[in-house]
């Protein structure tokens, strides 16, 4: 099958280019203005941008959380993903108590296998860590597994010790791997939590305000002091705070290899939406929380700057009668929302319209600097010859207005009901096919391959244009 995308405006990290795409099976054949080779399919492109397809490095997929699970698994939540623009997802494999490391990640990939629509790859997230765990997690890495999680938060059912997870980054300051952090003070967290409970402080509102920014900013500073001891490199997930960044930036400046990621929930929503009814607010629980308005303009300086590199969604989307269940009870509402269809459009939205991000940086976030740091550069994240044909038609002026109704996420709500988004995409290509068109899937469950991934790269060895270690 050979498809040619003629007269759109190409679209990458390094630049702009009007020019011709050929794909032959599933790859990119020929880039040239014009190509005049026959293909079978003709995408007319014109005033349309030509973007790599987006990587989203932050997904929980299938995730069960005691005695309910997400409201997405690997066919439904990849299907969305497609039709948002979205062709790699790379999901959180996590270990259960007791469960080897191994053994998580078999699960996790009979979870995917022959039901995802999209490409798509794993962290796993470390809960334990055995006497002799370095052997074990040598196989994962040779499995193409190559970057690990860790909380810092939820004591008892998730959090790392501080112990373990040195010895983790000692590991992956050795072998190549990276290591993502959840970056909250879990047991601090736990204490607020406890005794605003007793003191009859239990609707959802007090979700934010016992998950304090300066919790974040000290996990964010002892990880990181934690990473720069062992040499190795460390990937904070879902920044939220200005004060997390600061704590970022100053490791970027002194050498540290100290990447982030943000989502936009902590880019266009903030902590005022926990003013309203408990119903209302419960959807917004999620961690870290949501932070008042002027953390939004630092997040959105720090992607300009370089010292956030990626946006991600951490898509986590429980019912919201599985979140209503408890609303006398903040601690015990599941936390997340969705997200993983609507990342493209917000951000090029919020951050291209307004000029608060160039068009070529919008490309670098949600796609090549992902596909850079966790190693799957250059098969995905690039408009370029060999590369796998991961492609997205952008109109720059096509209008949608958000909403439950229409998106293809299973869940039975939008975080941003109503909103109204100016970008999207027309057409997305999964290795050369057509998997969604005007926001409609047309690919199929099964489709989507896991994708072994390299460890080249993910220490930081590329640089950024000023010059610290960056994607």
């Amino acid at each position: 099958m050979r498809t040619l995308i003629t007269h759109g405006t190409i679209v990458t990290a390094g630049g702009t280019l009007d020019a011709d795409v050929l794909i032959d099976g599933e790859t990119i054949a020929a880039i040239a203005d014009p190509i005049r080779e026959p293909a079978d399919r003709i995408i007319d492109a014109r005033g349309m941008l030509v973007l790599p397809g987006g990587i989203d490095v932050h997904t929980h997929l299938g995730l069960e959380a005691g005695d309910i699970a997400t409201a997405d698994d690997f066919e439904s939540g990849t299907i969305a993903a497609a039709c948002g623009g979205t062709t790699t997802v790379v999901d959180y494999a996590t270990q259960s108590r007791r469960q080897s490391l191994t053994r998580a990640l078999e699960a996790w990939r009979a979870k995917a296998d022959g039901r995802a629509a999209v490409d798509f790859s794993f962290h796993l997230a470390v809960t334990s860590l055995a006497p002799a765990a370095e052997a074990e997690l040598d196989r994962v890495l040779a499995e193409g597994v190559t970057s690990f999680k860790v909380y810092m938060a939820y004591p008892g059912r998730l959090m790392l010790d501080d112990r373990s997870i040195a010895r983790l980054l000692a590991w992956t300051a050795a072998s190549g791997a990276l290591v993502c952090v959840h970056a909250e003070n879990g047991p601090a967290i736990a204490e607020l939590v406890a005794r605003a409970l007793a003191e009859g402080r239990t609707a959802p509102r007090y979700h934010a305000v016992t998950r304090p920014v300066a919790f974040e900013r000290e996990a964010v500073s002892r990880v990181i002091s934690l990473a720069e001891r062992a040499g190795a490199p460390v990937y904070i997930v879902h920044l939220s705070s200005a004060d997390g960044l600061e704590e970022i930036h100053s490791a970027r400046a002194r050498g540290v290899r100290a990447f982030a990621e943000t989502c936009p929930q902590y880019l266009v929503l903030s902590d005022e939406l926990y003013e309203a009814p408990g119903a209302e607010a419960a959807k917004y629980v999620m961690s870290p929380p949501l932070r008042p308005p002027w953390h939004q303009h630092a997040l959105w300086e720090g992607l300009a700057s370089g010292d956030v590199q990626v946006v991600s969604t951490d898509h986590c989307p429980f019912l919201l009668e599985d979140k209503l269940r408890h609303l006398d009870d903040f601690s015990r509402i599941p936390n997340g929302a969705p997200g993983i269809e609507t990342r493209m459009s917000l951000i090029y939205d919020a951050g291209v319209r307004t000029g608060r991000i160039t068009v070529t940086r919008f490309v670098e976030v949600t796609a090549t600097a992902p596909a850079k740091i966790f190693g799957l550069h250059p098969r995905k994240g690039e408009v370029a010859v060999g590369s796998d044909a991961d492609l997205v038609v952008f109109d720059p002026e096509r209008t949608l207005r958000l909403s439950a109704a229409t998106h293809h996420m299973r869940v039975d709500y939008s975080a941003y009901e109503g909103r109204e988004v100016t970008g999207a995409p027309v057409a997305v290509l999964s290795r050369g096919r057509v998997v969604a068109e005007h926001g409609q899937f047309t690919g199929r469950p099964g489709w989507g391959r896991f994708i072994a991934r390299s460890a080249a790269g993910m220490h930081g060895e590329a640089r950024d244009r000023r010059g610290h270690h960056g994607a």
